[in-house]
């Protein structure tokens, strides 16, 4: 029996340890990362040439967000850097709060940079603020001197805001006078004139209810409204209600 447990001991450890394959070395300094480093530098300063020396002659640019689409090559890094110059104000791509680039050397895919970073400019236009993270990895050539290309992970929400924000866009129509404005005021007189089960009915039974004394977030549903009504009227008495200016619906 001994000699089983044995056996069986030594082909579970033997299957736990064929599982790993080391298939290369893992840095928090390195060549890479400088390169990296140096390039995010360029973009954030307008540095067109510095950036266009570090980049491979056939760097390939790909939007991780979808299927392996291709964005362009080494004129379109370039063009994307010359729009964040003639375009954006207080340019940086600086390592996200936390975050700090990784350089992998794999074994059989080369070199390559990961590197968590936040994109921040103010839009020159319409004044929008750009600032969002962004997950790039970049590949390099065998000695780390050359960016051989761009697999970018990161949202466009901002940039869909900068669009928007070029053309004039109505949010809705102002009414000083309007039927759902007659509504309130029926349910705020009735309240004070103590017509409460006229007052309530004006409300709906899901109706949501929230005011500056609650935490964020929190609310109350009408049966909650009129316990704390019913509260509040224990000790105040409600003697006036004046409308001042107009209401706006």
């Amino acid at each position: 029996m001994k000699n089983i447990l044995y056996l069986l001991s030594f082909l579970f450890v033997f299957s736990l340890n064929a599982q790993k394959n080391k298939n290369g070395n893992l840095y928090d300094k390195h060549p890479g990362i400088d390169l990296v480093a140096s390039f995010h530098q360029a973009i954030a300063s307008g540095d067109l040439e510095k950036a266009s020396e570090i980049l491979h002659e056939n760097v390939k640019w790909y939007d991780g967000n979808t299927n392996d689409r291709e964005i362009g090559g080494k004129e379109a890094v370039i063009r994307n850097m010359n729009w964040f110059k003639n375009y954006f104000d207080y340019v940086s791509f600086n390592d996200s709060p936390g975050a700090y680039p990784d350089a992998l050397e794999y074994k059989k895919d080369g070199n390559w940079v990961q590197s968590w970073f936040n994109v921040y400019g103010v839009h020159k236009v319409t004044g929008v603020e750009l600032d969002h993270p962004v997950l790039r990895l970049y590949s390099l050539n065998d000695d780390s001197t050359k960016i051989a290309g761009i697999i970018e992970y990161s949202n466009k929400l901002n940039f869909r805001q900068i669009g928007d924000a070029r053309t004039d866009m109505k949010n809705g129509v102002v009414y000083m006078n309007h039927e759902n404005i007659n509504t309130v005021r029926k349910w705020i007189y009735s309240f004070l004139n103590k017509d409460y089960e006229k007052s309530y009915s004006y409300w709906a039974e899901d109706a949501v209810i929230r005011n500056i004394n609650l935490t964020w977030g929190e609310s109350l549903t009408l049966e909650d409204a009129k316990k704390s009504n019913e509260d509040f009227l224990k000790v105040f008495d409600l003697v006036g209600i004046d409308e001042i200016g107009y209401p706006d619906y």
